[in-house]
């Protein structure tokens, strides 16, 4: 399939006011707030400390 997800959807429980308010950030900053979230896991799998 052409347009099929090459990852796997996961779902997470979020309060509205938290999700709208990291939707409008990454959407200022020109991402997604899928790319942000990745970024922040994969900083948060390896351990890394902020």
């Amino acid at each position: 399939m052409p347009n099929a997800p090459k990852t796997p959807k996961h779902g997470v429980r979020v309060s509205d006011d938290i999700w709208q308010a990291a939707l409008r950030r990454a959407h200022g900053n020109g991402e997604t707030l899928t790319a942000v979230i990745v970024r922040f896991l994969v900083r948060y799998g390896r351990g890394d400390e902020d």
